[in-house]
């Protein structure tokens, strides 16, 4: 009796062991079907001032309603003497309540290096800045163009000169 009981527990094991690798196997799969990869990219010049901005990111559609994931950023802009670069990652959480709405909010953190040039001085400052958006989007496809907040907005900081800004997201 001892005996059956072991070769029976050990073919239980074999069986929960095939069953679970297997459902890891079916969920990796459907895991990657879920995955949109998308962002944005900006461009801007004129008289003495360039900037450039890549935003790389990858979301996780959760069910039809919400959507997670990460992004990348870099920015970049040149006015005369003076420089800024900014870089740092973002997670967004994205929310449709109905076909052409969206919902978002983000969390961004990004580090600031900006040299301001003067005559006979230049000023260096480096530091962190952290930005949580709440957005409003109107979506069709792959496209979302909205509106958005920043709830933790510095005027001395923060990337923008004013909390709202528009934006454009797109993912396939």
């Amino acid at each position: 009796m001892i005996m059956w009981h072991s070769l029976a527990k050990k073919h239980y094991m074999a069986l929960f062991f095939g069953l679970f690798s297997f459902c890891c196997i079916a969920q990796k799969s459907r895991f990657w079907d879920r995955v949109q990869y998308g962002g944005g990219l900006g461009i801007g010049f004129g008289n003495g001032y360039f900037s450039a901005s890549v935003l790389p990111s990858a979301l996780y559609r959760i069910n039809p309603y919400f959507a997670t994931g990460i992004g990348l950023s870099f920015n970049y802009s040149k006015f005369q003497e003076s420089t800024f670069l900014a870089y740092g990652a973002s997670v967004p959480l994205l929310f449709n309540p109905v076909r052409p709405l969206q919902l978002s909010a983000e969390f961004e953190q990004l580090r600031v290096n900006r040299e301001y040039g003067f005559e006979g001085a230049d000023t260096v400052r480096n530091y962190w800045v952290p930005a949580l958006f709440a957005g409003v989007g109107y979506t069709n496809g792959g496209l979302t163009i909205g509106l958005r907040y920043d709830l933790l907005h510095d005027r001395e900081k923060s990337l923008q000169y004013e909390p709202l800004s528009p934006f454009i997201r797109f993912y396939f």
